[in-house]
Formats: structure tokens, sequence, C-alpha cells
């Protein structure tokens, strides 16, 4: 089989998942790069030194010519961020493509009256509705969103962004969190009694951003002190929020309990998340995926996620892999950090059953795995079905679910 996978750019979002087709297919699989990286974006750590399956098409007229053919030979195209130029013949001949998508109206369904994107929306989309094209979707509300503009009904897959999956054992995370290896008997009486030998440690990390919302964050943990609930707090980035966050830190009284790290790498954010107990994701509707709830379920975190990310809906069955809070609700986000900071054995479940749900469904390989076995269906008239993880049916989910 021969895969091309077109994007903007190469990135730690996507390296992972890449290498696990290349190790599937071989030089059956190229990831054409249609742009070079913004530098802000480099400076944050996403640039990766190119693989010899990455085609950067920007470089020459000759690797432009490669693109093209590329676009137009393979059995299967994945199609990301990039200039639909390059599939507008396969369209034409209705050859296998998957967009990958996030969801399109998440600044709200005003936009189809904006005589702009309603165009592109009917020319990429609309049109095409018919074709032998797919969605991947980056988003648990992607189908809601086409549906609304008539388009890919009944055509939307469970996918996401892949980084690199969990190395460590859950035996070796548990010591990570805690010092002790989880089966000791006195080790899970200590957690179920919160008679821990160190507070229990809560996570935030992201960039500072409005849209982020860690002042929910901030103002959740104020209620819990106040509760007399110990703990200790760890911010992870930068950005305009930096200074109002923390201003707010000092005047809740948070500070002498609190570590504002700055700006680190996704290996080092992964490190941090690998050490934290409970990881709190506060974003609004504006977060389109939200790879930091991957990451940190992927940790063995018990993790607290906003019901508006994309990724939320996907990773989290609410009370069993970790818990959603209704997004900008500051006292759902209070009761629920109360609650699991009350209950330390919980934290410890929750983040075992998500940390098992990510190794066996939601990681590269298994993503890889199944958009291949997916894809070879197709080409052959054949149905291939999955009941839960990516590549199932994506349902039809909309901002009041929750």
């Amino acid at each position: 089989m021969k895969l091309t996978f077109f994007s903007n750019y190469f990135n730690h979002h996507q390296e992972a998942l890449c290498n696990a087709f290349y190790k599937r297919l071989n030089t059956g699989f190229t990831f054409v790069e249609t742009e070079p990286m913004e530098e802000f974006r480099s400076k944050m750590g996403w640039e990766r030194p190119a693989p010899s399956y990455v085609l950067r098409s920007y470089e020459s007229p000759e690797s432009e010519a490669k693109a093209n053919e590329l676009a137009e030979t393979s059995d299967v195209v994945i199609f990301g961020t990039a200039p639909e130029r390059y599939i507008e013949k396969r369209l034409e001949e209705n050859r296998l493509i998957f967009r990958y998508s996030e969801r399109p109206l998440k600044e709200g369904r005003i936009k189809v009256l904006i005589p702009r994107l309603a165009k592109k929306f009917y020319h990429n989309h609309f049109r095409n509705r018919n074709k032998n094209i797919h969605i991947l979707a980056a988003s648990a509300y992607c189908a809601s969103d086409y549906k609304f503009l008539h388009s890919y009904i009944d055509k939307c897959y469970k996918f996401g962004y892949f980084p690199e999956g969990e190395k460590l054992s859950w035996v070796e995370l548990c010591k990570l969190k805690t010092g002790e290896a989880e089966p000791s008997q006195n080790s899970a009486e200590s957690e179920k009694t919160g008679m821990r030998s160190a507070p229990i440690r809560l996570l935030w990390a992201g960039r500072f951003l409005k849209l982020k919302r860690a002042d929910l964050f901030l103002k959740a943990a104020t209620y819990c002190r106040n509760k007399g609930l110990s703990f200790s707090i760890v911010m992870v980035g930068a950005g305009e929020e930096e200074g109002r966050l923390r201003a707010l830190t000092k005047s809740f009284g948070l500070g002498d309990i609190t570590e504002f790290k700055g700006f680190l790498s996704p290996e080092e954010t992964r490190a941090e998340m690998e050490r934290a107990d409970v990881f709190v994701m506060t974003s609004n509707f504006l977060e389109g995926w939200g790879s930091v709830i991957y990451e940190a379920l992927s940790a063995g975190c018990a993790v607290i996620a906003s019901h508006a990310a994309g990724a939320t809906p996907f990773l989290i069955e609410d009370g069993v892999t970790g818990m959603i809070f209704k997004s900008g609700d500051q006292g759902n986000l209070n009761e629920r950090l109360e609650k699991l900071l009350r209950d330390p054995a919980k934290i410890r479940i929750l983040g075992k059953a998500a940390y098992e749900n990510m190794q066996k469904y939601w990681n590269p390989e298994t993503a890889a795995e199944r958009v291949i076995e997916l894809s070879k269906g197709m080409l052959k008239g054949e149905a291939v079905t999955y009941e839960k993880g990516p590549l199932s049916k994506c349902g039809y989910l909309y901002n009041n679910w929750f």
C-alpha cells in the first residue's frame, strides 16, 4: 500500500503516528510538509529533524512535482492543513481521501454567514460530500459541525493527535508519583486514608492564553485549600496571561504551594505529567483538540477536563478514566477537584484506568494499524468496524451534551 500524509509541517503531534506508519509501510509511506514551520512554534519545541519519509514540497520544483505525483498515485491520502490543489485531481477521480480535521465551527455557526468562509466551506466540503472522502475527526464535535454543513454524513471516524505513547510501566509511574510501587497493601491503605508522605501534586500545563482559562483552576485550588485540603501546584507554560495568573496566585494566598516552571519542551512537560497526581485542563470551546489531555492520561494522571475540549468526550469516560466538568462552571470544577483531593485512592484508580485505556486503544501504533486496515477494507469494498478507540464511528455531539 502507498499512503501519503499531507500537512503544513512535521511536528511532535504527528511524529509518533508517522513513525508507526513508516514501520508498517516502509517506503510506501510519505509525509509531505507543505510549508516551513513558524518561528514561534519552533521555539516552543515543535520542530523535529526530518526523517527519510518527509518530503518538503516547498524546497524545490522537483519536490513539488513529487508531491503532486504522490497525491495522484497513492492508494490513500491523509489530508491535513495543506493547499487543496493537491487533491483536486484525486477528487475528480473519486479516489480514497481521509481529511484530518478538527471541528470547523469551533468559533460558532455564525462563521457560515461570513462570505469568504461560506465560499470555502462550499468549495472544500459541501461540493465533495458524495465523494470518496472521509473524516479523521480530531474533535468529538467534528461530526455535528460537518452535519450542519451538510457534509460527510456518517463518514466521520474518531481520531485525534497522537504524541509519543507512554514508555514507563504503571509501577514505574506510581514510583515517580508517590515514591512507592503501587501494589503494596500499606501504600494502598495510606492512599485510602489520605496519609501520604507527600502532598498531592496538581498540574496545569499549556500556553497562558485567555481561552485556556487557567484562572478557573487557581480559583478551584483556592476553594479546596480554604476547605483545609493539602496539595502542591505546578504551572507549566508561558504567554500573555502569565502576569495576571501570577498575581492571582499571590492574591489567592497560593504562593507558598505554587511553582511556575515557565515554558518547557514537550518532553519536559511529559516528565512533569509523569510526576503529577492530578492534571486539570480548563480550556473553553476554542480549544480544538487538547493534546495535554492525551498526554496526561497516558502518564497515568487523574485528569479533570473541560467538556468543551475536542479530546475530552473521546478519551474520558466520566468517573472511570477521568473526570469531566462543565466548561466555565466554577462550582462544578470546585466540586470535582475537592472530590479527588478528599479521596487519594480514587486518584490512583482513575490514573490507572486512564493509563490502561491509552495503552490499549489511544496510541500511535493502534491508530496507524487501524487506518491501514480500514483503508484496505474500503479499497476492497469490505466493511471494517471498531467498537471503541481510533477509527470507531464518530457520533453527533453538541456543545450542550454535558
